[in-house]
């Protein structure tokens, strides 16, 4: 069978070396062999040196996304069959049992797909032109791993046209409800995997969910961005003397009515845009113990970064002026674009102006079921800062 041989330019191995597995339209050289989208490619330096192989789509500006550096790798249902089960097994042993994210794209070795597991229930989300001319096959597998009551596709991510694919979600395997009851650590939670955030609801701050414990026992605390209520309903049940959740959907803060009752919480929910409702407090001359913002991504493409700083510190400053002497903001950003020392940056700048002195206390990222691969900068994306505010 003739095989696809792709040869790229001089010097842009460089980045594969290091463990990212996008090979870019621009970075090719010339080809040897068939090109078709689907198909497996090998990929060369322009030494010859063989990289590695992976699906090709010449409708992407990704042509080809690596599998394996192996050139005699067979890649076949066994293939990704050990690549599921070894990813799902580092989950369960750091601990992860009912909700996580099983398989998370390129840190895993899968670039273009996602698992996440919901109780008895999987929800998989499919990015690449490869992957999705696989995926019976990968249902399959997810069956013979899992045996899982239902399979949920939700891929109505719009990054899915570069890959001239069309959106779509739906109910791929058995049958799954419009809402699954999980445990998210110790609190029960219902999500909407059909219509929620991401596929359901943000796997990736649970960690960070435990980690606010020290930061809320006893204090007023105001969630902002609140979604299903993971930040303040977690505050509830380490003790938070009054916890009030902000978010701009209706149907976010009856979600978070509602899994507060599942737990017996009582919780203070507001329907409105963040932004205005913080400067709205200030007016009002009320205070907080400690403030935590979740927003949605800023930034969702570098030309979108100058914007997104003004939009974070324009909310963080906000938000210091409403935390009382000594307090603590815990402060969030999902965008890859807005990169660490950015983000500080972004902090320091908004403490300045807001004539607080911000004293870092923890640095977190996004939890370990979401491992980010070291070399590939948009795996590591999510960052939340903890700082104790002071007055000048």
């Amino acid at each position: 069978m003739e095989i696809c041989k792709i040869y790229l330019k001089k010097k842009e191995e460089e980045r594969l070396l290091k463990g990212h597995s996008w090979v870019f339209g621009n970075e090719i050289d010339r080809f040897e062999g068939k090109i078709k989208s689907g198909d497996i490619a090998y990929v060369y330096s322009s030494k010859g040196e063989f990289i590695g192989k992976g699906f090709l789509n010449t409708t992407s500006k990704i042509f080809v996304r690596l599998l394996t550096r192996n050139e005699n790798q067979v890649i076949d249902k066994n293939f990704f069959y050990e690549l599921i089960y070894r990813s799902n097994k580092s989950r369960v042993d750091l601990g992860y049992s009912n909700s996580y994210r099983v398989l998370f794209g390129e840190s895993d070795g899968v670039p273009g797909f996602i698992i996440d597991k919901y109780d008895e229930y999987l929800v998989v989300q499919i990015l690449s032109y490869g992957i999705d001319l696989i995926k019976e096959m990968l249902i399959e597998i997810l069956v013979e791993i899992f045996n899982p009551k239902g399979i949920y596709e939700r891929s109505d991510a719009p990054v899915r046209k570069k890959e001239g694919l069309e959106l779509f979600k739906g109910t791929i395997y058995g049958e799954v409800p419009d809402r699954v009851l999980i445990k998210e650590n110790h609190l029960d939670m219902y999500v909407d995997v059909k219509n929620g955030q991401k596929t359901g609801t943000f796997l990736d701050q649970q960690d960070n969910y435990n980690a606010i414990k020290p930061y809320v026992k006893n204090k007023d605390v105001l969630d902002c961005f609140s979604n299903i209520g993971g930040f303040g309903l977690h505050a509830l049940s380490f003790g938070a003397k009054n916890v009030t959740c902000v978010d701009i959907s209706e149907h976010a803060t009856n979600q978070i009515k509602e899994n507060a009752t599942l737990n017996n919480y009582k919780v203070e929910t507001v329907t409105k845009d963040v932004f205005s409702l913080l400067r709205e407090y200030q007016t009002e001359g009320k205070k907080f113990d400690t403030i935590i913002l979740d927003p949605p991504a800023f930034a969702k493409k570098n030309d979108d970064t100058k914007k997104a700083y003004q939009g974070y510190k324009d909310i963080n400053l906000n938000a210091m002026k409403l935390i009382n002497e000594d307090g603590y903001l815990i402060t969030c950003s999902c965008s890859y674009f807005m990169n660490p020392a950015l983000f500080m940056e972004m902090v320091m700048d908004a403490a300045s102006d807001a004539k607080k002195v911000a004293q870092m206390i923890e640095f977190r990222t996004q939890s370990k079921d979401h491992p980010a691969l070291l070399g590939s900068d948009e795996s590591f994306y999510l960052k939340i800062l903890i700082v104790r505010i002071k007055s000048l």
